[in-house]
């Protein structure tokens, strides 16, 4: 199974307005520290980069959802290597 890596780059300019999150909560979730959004952690890759995962392909649409829902731009889905 085709495997996708998920990036939110930079980070920084989330404006927490949890558009990624409401479409697809199994990858997004909000961070309770800086309310930013962040991978949710199984996804993690490497697992102390809150701000990159890696996903499976039943996961892919909606991640790809979520970054062109996003209104500053900052989440990439792309083939894993």
């Amino acid at each position: 199974m085709a495997k996708y890596r998920v990036r939110i780059n930079p980070r920084e300019n989330c404006i927490s307005d949890m558009v990624c999150v409401s479409i697809c909560p199994d990858v997004f979730e909000m961070n309770p520290d800086d309310n930013k959004t962040q991978i949710v952690e199984k996804f993690r890759s490497p697992p102390e980069n809150i701000a990159e995962g890696i996903i499976s392909e039943d996961l892919r649409e909606c991640a790809e959802q979520a970054a062109a829902a996003c209104p500053v731009q900052i989440i990439f889905v792309e083939p894993a290597e």
